[in-house]
């Protein structure tokens, strides 16, 4: 049933969390979770779907922990520390102002421990927050889906046998862990934004999401620059949200979008969240603040014909320099373009041609054929557009490529 798939697709991290509180194991809690989707693929076709979807799913996944904890002795003092919240009574106000009463955040960094790998702490809690199949954070991390299963799974037993606390950790601790969880909501955010897999070129619950926890990581921790730019660079994407999909949901490219659709509330709050980015900032800006900086100026931009494409250039080379990676130069490549020409832009590319982790990355042929066509090289860049359809797995995204190779037929 496509609704109840739907629906637990956008509720799944928030069931997941609060069933953790009870349980104080995530593998457990992701494991009742799928069995209320199962109880509601079985029921709703019935009865119905309920008022509240979300509420439904929630209130069996609580009580079948619970049932759990009753079962199983070991659990007893577990269940008594639960108690008020067995019994739906909201937790009592934090006696620590720090103290932020949010499972989302608790989830990720709990996720985030050290007792994990960089690579384990973002794939679990893609999986668990984001709800993302193997194959979407496969395609996030550009890793292989074996290796990424096999991460989730050594996660979570890795979790369970230390035996890391549901909680929101404090002082250095707290910012040890802080990258991981930057990255985990950068990452989460930029699935919503433009999804790897599915019929849809957007999934907005999940932006919302990330940007929710962005701005109460900053409540958590102002005075970090970082957190400051994650918020400015995920504030002004957002605001172009409304104009990146045509009345059929099709993609619209930046260059075609109509500005006027972008959300100026969030633009606003953007420029103000990287002001206090720099404010804070005690050197030079960090990898989140210069993705902000690009995101400004084409914020700053009425036409796309007036973006300062040579200051995006640039702060893409500084962001080339301080986090080096092919699919910064393959962004930098594009500014250069834009700035320089297509000729300039498709020698940049071409030399990420043999970077294995580009291998199966959609983007470098789909780039690699509009500096084509710029050139007037069309039935190179319909091959190139051909084989960027053939590698992504957004149905969407598929057919704009398709269309863009028929263009150079």
């Amino acid at each position: 049933m496509e609704t109840v798939e739907a629906v637990f697709r956008i509720e799944s991290a928030r069931i997941i969390a609060g069933v953790t509180r009870i349980v104080r194991d995530v593998g457990i809690a992701e494991e009742i979770a799928q069995d209320a989707l199962v109880a509601a693929l079985e029921q709703w076709p019935e009865s119905g779907v309920p008022d509240k979807p979300g509420a439904w799913l929630m209130a069996t996944a609580k009580h079948r922990a619970i049932d759990l904890v009753r079962r199983k002795e070991t659990y007893a003092r577990k269940l008594a520390e639960v108690g008020r919240t067995l019994e739906d009574v909201p937790p009592p106000e934090p006696a620590d102002a720090e103290d932020i009463d949010d499972d989302l955040l608790r989830l990720i960094f709990t996720a985030c421990h050290p007792v994990l790998s960089t690579e384990a702490r973002i794939a679990l809690t893609l999986r668990l927050l984001g709800g993302l199949t193997t194959e979407e954070i496969a395609r996030a991390f550009l890793a292989t889906e074996p290796t990424v299963a096999q991460r989730i799974v050594r996660a979570k037993r890795a979790l369970a046998k230390a035996g890391v606390p549901f909680e929101v950790p404090y002082g250095s601790e707290r910012a040890a862990r802080l990258d991981s969880v930057l990255e985990v909501i950068y990452l989460v955010f930029n699935e919503g934004y433009s999804a790897t897999a599915g019929d849809d070129w957007q999934r907005p619950a999940l932006c919302e999401d990330a940007l929710r926890l962005a701005r109460v990581l900053v409540g958590l921790m102002p005075k970090e620059p970082e957190v400051h730019g994650l918020v400015a660079l995920l504030e002004i994407q957002a605001s172009r949200t409304a104009a990146r999909t045509g009345p059929g949901g099709e993609p619209v490219l930046l260059a075609d979008q109509n500005r006027s659709r972008w959300n100026q509330l969030l633009i606003r709050r953007g420029f103000t969240a990287l002001g206090r980015a720099n404010a804070v900032a005690a050197g030079a800006p960090g990898p989140y603040a210069l993705q902000a900086a690009i995101a400004a100026c084409h914020a700053k931009a009425l036409r796309y014909e007036e973006t300062d494409w040579s200051a995006i250039a640039a702060l893409y080379g500084q962001l080339a320099a301080l986090t080096p990676s092919p699919v910064v130069e393959l962004n930098r490549a594009v500014a250069v373009s834009m700035a320089e020409g297509p000729a300039a832009g498709l020698e940049l590319v071409d030399a990420l041609a043999e970077e294995p982790a580009l291998k199966e990355y959609h983007l470098l042929p789909s780039v690699r054929g509009d500096l084509l066509a710029r050139l007037g090289r069309r039935a190179e860049a319909r091959a190139e557009f051909e084989r960027a359809a053939s590698l992504t797995r957004n149905a969407r995204e598929r057919e704009l490529l398709l269309a863009r190779a028929e263009e150079r037929g």
